[in-house]
Parts: C-alpha cells; structure tokens; sequence
C-alpha cells in the first residue's frame, strides 16, 4: 500500500531534491560547472576537513586549518562536498557535529581562494558550489548540531546556519562581515538566517556587521545553548551529550522525523504534508511502530486484568 502511494504521488522536483540524496540546486542548465570550479579550487590546497563516524551513529565533521583560523581553502571546500557525499551515503547515521580545531570554528574563506576569484562570473560560480554543498549538508537524514568554539566569521558564520542547531562557548563570537568585504553572504547564509531568527533580526544582523556574543546570540534564537566548558574536548563531551537527547531511539524514525522537518521547511504546504504522508507509509507496522505498541499494552492497567 504505501509503496504503491509513493509510485502515484506526483512530485514537484523540489520535492524529489529532498527525497533523493545527492542532488544539487544547480546544475548545468543554471550555467554551472562543477567540475570547472573544482578545478579552480584544486589550485588553492591547504588545511583539511575530517570525519570521523562513530559506532553511535554519530559523525564529527572538523574544519582543520589553524595556521588560517580554519578558513576554507580551495582543497577544503572540494573535501567539504567529499564528506558530505560520504555522510549522505552513510546508512547507520543519526547525528552530526560540525566544528573547528583548535578551539576556533572558521574565519571563512582563505583570502587566497578570494583574491583568485576575481571576476562576477567566478564568484558567482563559487556561490553556487558552496550553496549546493551546504543545501546538502543541510538536508541530510541526520540531527547536526554547530558547535561554535572562538570565531564564527564570514562563511564560518553561514555555515553555522546549515546546521539544525547551534551551541556557543561563553566567549565566542558569531559575526557576519560580508558588508564589510563588500558583499552580501553567498553561501545560503542571509537565506537561512532569516528563517532562524527572522527577517527583521537577521536584516540587522547583517546590515549592522554585528558581533553576537553568546548572551546576544541565545536571546536572538540563534543558538540554542551556552555551554559551560571552554575546553576544547569538554566542549565536544557537553555537544555529544546534549546531541544524544535528540538522535536517541530507533534509527528509522530519527532519520524520517528530520526528513519531515525538512520537507516542512523547505516545500509548500501540501507538498510538505505528502512527504508526511509518505514517512508514515515507511514506519506505520514497521518493528519500531509495533515494538512500541506491544511495550504500551504491557504497561496499560488494562492488560493486567
């Protein structure tokens, strides 16, 4: 039954985007070619970006180049994708932590890469590639969580928005300096923000280059929690620990509730409720379902008469 209403089910292809892993925004009928900008971007290596996936289901993604404050080189951005292709293919996940070594999220694109793509053509091209990443990153079956540890800077600070949630060390800083450099954000960033803390928020947040502490940050919304710790591995335990409340249960079923919220995020209305409509189809009678009706009977006051 539900899989013959998933056959009959008429599709926008935004609705398919966000049912099939490994689409993009942007493709060649946009003007863009991918593998043009990643030739460009070979030409700028440096730092890296590293997973690791624990048997937990959950992924810690880090943005590895202190020598730069963790800004994305060229070679980072291609590894970037690399890894979220890795993480749309990794069947066992259920939560993700992105964060930055050395107790420093990410100052945002190495000058480098920016002073290379000189022309409107290139940054536009840049644009779309780090947008198809993130746009990615950001639909993933997984609950991620940002981790903000000393700067989130510029595209660090957009990248923080692609995350489900976001929690701040006491003294970090989230600022977006695009006005500053000229520009408004590329990478989804002013997108997203708006649909964090809303539009009037976010316009003064970027037109004003504010720097949020982290007592400003949580009373706008835009992180959900201060941590306690400043350290960097006790900072990880803390990310681990408050991610765990949200990815525990049956894998299934994490994995479907964010699909859902995603489909309500991103779709209209009626196309959000028929991805709904279709989650269920995947889980209703299935062993998680019946496992926890079976539990419900064993403990109703019913049963023990």
């Amino acid at each position: 039954m539900a899989a013959r209403l998933l056959k009959t089910s008429s599709m926008s292809r935004r609705t398919k985007l966000l049912h099939q892993t490994g689409l993009s925004l942007y493709n060649t009928s946009h003007g863009f070619h991918e593998e043009e900008v990643k030739k460009k971007l070979q030409q700028f290596p440096g730092g890296s970006v590293d997973l690791q996936k624990e048997d937990s289901g959950i992924g810690i993604l880090t943005l590895n180049n202190p020598s730069k404050r963790n800004a994305f080189s060229g070679v980072m951005m291609l590894q970037l994708l690399e890894k979220v292709i890795e993480l749309e293919n990794w069947t066992e996940g259920r939560g993700l932590i992105v964060r930055g070594a050395n107790n420093t999220f990410s100052s945002g694109s190495d000058l480098n890469v920016v002073k290379a793509v000189g022309t409107p053509e290139d940054g536009v091209a840049l644009c779309m590639f780090m947008q198809n990443t993130l746009t990615r990153l950001m639909r993933l079956p997984l609950i991620s969580v940002a981790l903000v540890q000393g700067w989130a800077l510029g595209g660090g600070a957009e990248f923080i928005t692609a995350c489900d949630f976001r929690l701040m060390t006491r003294e970090s800083e989230i600022r977006f300096v695009h006005k500053k450099m000229g520009l408004v954000p590329s990478w989804g960033g002013a997108t997203r923000l708006a649909g964090i803390i809303g539009s009037r928020q976010a316009l003064k947040v970027l037109s004003g280059a504010l720097k949020l502490d982290s007592e400003l940050a949580l009373n706008l919304g835009m992180v959900d929690e201060v941590l306690k710790s400043s350290d960097e591995t006790e900072c990880l335990k803390e990310a681990q620990e408050w991610l765990k409340q949200f990815t525990e249960g049956p894998l299934e079923v994490i994995r479907a509730l964010k699909k859902s919220v995603s489909s309500g995020k991103e779709l209209c209305f009626q196309e959000a409720l028929q991805t709904e409509r279709d989650l269920v189809g995947t889980l209703w009678g299935g062993p998680a379902n019946l496992e926890a009706i079976a539990s419900k009977a064993r403990l109703s006051p019913l049963s023990c008469k």
